[in-house]
């Protein structure tokens, strides 16, 4: 096998491809290369023995000899590396040089089997041992080149009963070296063999393992854009559901026709619930779920969430206790929207799982260190959990009994995600429970002491505003058109990129609320050339809406020159919040 088609000039190594694709003789090469400081060092601590206790100065002659022969395998091995296509001369004398320092490291043994001196033969067998376990190592990968380095120690092996009894012609003990040797060549032929295999077999199982983590890395791309297909084609029809149904409640006049505008738009979040923890889960397997460190009322958020809860209980005749939110800081620094979703999580399930009695939330925070931890403990009087139950409580889409998704409805993904997201924000969700005790769960968030925002003077109007939507899909353009109507807003709709840079330069809007993903010129570009343009709208504020929610492709919308962000399908409260903080920003803008 040549070396001209594994390797290139050398760089880092001189290597082009990875251990894989490397030839044997490569290899071998390559690991003698690396084992070669080792060989000079045993060499010299042998000749500086042999001189200290047998006063044989000669051993410095062999040694130099020997250290210049690994010298010389050196620099033709890094020429070798240094060549795309080496000559067959080179590699000819590449491969000699196994069988050539082998000779001059196992050439000690003979006068050592001749020494009159007392274990100087002793020395001697230890030596070609020692050198030919070595070579086994060393030249594992090519089975020529241990050959090659093992045949010289092998001869010497078979001349040592030659020397021994001319060295000694009346020891009985000079003939049974014989015994001895040929059972250390096949000790050493049987061990080359068995290493030879095991070195194969954890080739093949290397080699099976790369094969398998390339199918699992196809695999979870392929879930990954099948989710991302997913995920955009059922947030545009939610997205006209929900914003049709709040349209409609708000538009009739009679009670009847309400009811049915609240039953759809109900199913409709249902749809949105489940659709968000699926898309939850496949990202947390995939550890593409990020969470942000932003400044928040910790209070308020608190507030928010058990105010959100209080109507459900009541229905139920539960009492929903609040302890030691008085006590909370007001403002620290997490992932808000992450923590009031695990929150609303284990409230939703407390009052669920509860019939009567009360749910109970402890909120505290105490120091550890430069940080602080958030504690909540949600404790309900429901059935409670038998062990059985509470070790499947965190298995994905286990309802733990059969009724429960008949009952109750949900996915069972809730909380495996809580969970989850619990230990993405540095901390954890426990809980203990006893059957007819209720249960107790205990949520952990790490946070940061922060300061409170600066305060905008007045709030911002968006009634009136002028906006660009941008979107390839009718649905979803009237969805949005829905939403802003009911803020004041009467939009200006395009239904591609390059629509919408044709009204930009015509038009003077106060914001664009920019689909990313679109066919033809997507929604970044589109913001790229606007940015790179002169016009009138050069510097308007642009709000990505996409319904593939990560924080790479906010981090793409960012880079592209965006301002904002909202995710399908459209939260009124979200787009509201989004052209709040951007709007006076845009104001000002205007008038200076």
């Amino acid at each position: 096998m040549g070396f001209g088609a594994r390797w290139g000039p050398r760089g880092t190594g001189g290597c082009v491809g990875d251990v894989r694709h490397q030839s044997g003789e490569v290899r071998a090469a390559l690991a003698r290369r690396g084992n070669l400081h080792l060989r000079v060092l045993a060499t010299v601590m042998i000749a500086l023995m042999l001189h200290v206790f047998m006063g044989a100065a000669w051993t410095w002659l062999w040694a130099g000899t020997y250290a210049a022969a690994q010298l010389l395998e050196l620099l033709l091995i890094r020429r070798l590396l240094r060549q795309p296509h080496p000559g067959r001369a080179l590699r000819w004398a590449v491969a000699a040089m196994p069988a050539i320092t082998s000779i001059i490291f196992g050439s000690l043994s003979l006068p050592l089997f001749g020494s009159a001196v007392r274990f100087a033969p002793t020395l001697g067998g230890m030596l070609l041992a020692g050198a030919l376990l070595n070579v086994i190592v060393v030249n594992s990968s090519l089975r020529s080149a241990t050959i090659s380095a093992a045949a010289p120690h092998v001869v010497y092996l078979l001349i040592v009963p030659f020397v021994a009894r001319a060295a000694n012609p009346n020891a009985p003990l000079a003939s049974a070296l014989w015994c001895g040797v040929l059972l250390l060549i096949v000790s050493v032929a049987v061990a080359a063999r068995t290493l030879e295999k095991a070195l194969t077999a954890e080739a093949a199982a290397k080699e099976e393992a790369e094969r398998r983590r390339h199918e699992a890395e196809e695999a979870v791309a392929a879930k990954s854009a099948f989710v991302a297909m997913i995920s955009h084609e059922l947030r545009t029809p939610i997205s006209a559901i929900l914003a049709g149904a709040a349209r409609l409640h708000s538009d009739v006049p009679d009670a009847a026709s309400k009811i049915h505008a609240q039953l759809i738009g109900d199913a409709g979040a249902m749809m949105r619930t489940l659709l968000n923890d699926l898309l939850d889960l496949s990202r947390l397997d995939a550890g593409r779920m990020a969470v942000e460190q932003a400044p928040f009322d910790l209070r308020q958020a608190m507030a928010d969430t058990l105010r959100l809860w209080r109507p459900d209980a009541n229905k139920k005749g539960l009492r929903l206790r609040v302890e030691g939110a008085a006590h909370l800081p007001r403002w620290v620094a997490g992932d808000s929207m992450r923590l009031r979703q695990v929150l609303n999580n284990l409230l939703s399930n407390a009052i669920k799982f509860t019939e009567r009695g009360a749910v109970t939330v402890r909120l505290s925070t105490r120091e550890a260190g430069d940080h602080l931890v958030f504690e909540a403990i949600v404790a309900d009087t429901g059935r409670g959990l038998a062990e059985e139950q509470l070790a499947r409580l965190f298995t994905p889409f286990d309802q733990l009994a059969s009724n429960v998704a008949r009952e109750h409805g949900g996915s069972g993904l809730g909380l495996v995600i809580s969970r989850e997201l619990a230990r993405l924000m540095g901390g954890d969700l426990t809980v203990t429970s006893k059957p007819g005790k209720g249960a107790r769960f205990r949520l952990e968030v790490r946070v940061e002491a922060a300061e409170a925002p600066d305060a905008r003077a007045g709030g911002a109007v968006i009634e009136g505003a002028r906006v660009l939507v941008v979107d390839d899909h009718v649905v979803n353009r009237r969805a949005i058109e829905l939403v802003l109507q009911s803020f004041g807003i009467q939009p200006t709709l395009a239904e591609s990129g390059e629509r919408a840079l044709e009204l930009l330069h015509s038009e003077v809007f106060d914001v664009m609320l920019m689909d990313v993903y679109m066919p033809g010129m997507d929604g970044r570009d589109a913001t790229r050339q606007l940015r790179a343009a002169d016009g009138p709208n050069r510097d308007i504020p642009v709000i990505a809406v996409t319904a593939s929610a990560t924080a790479k492709d906010w981090e793409a919308c960012h880079a592209a020159g965006m301002n904002a962000h909202v995710a399908k399908p459209i939260d009124p409260s979200q787009l509201h919040a989004a052209l709040s903080e951007v709007l006076p920003a845009a104001a000002a803008r205007a008038a200076a």
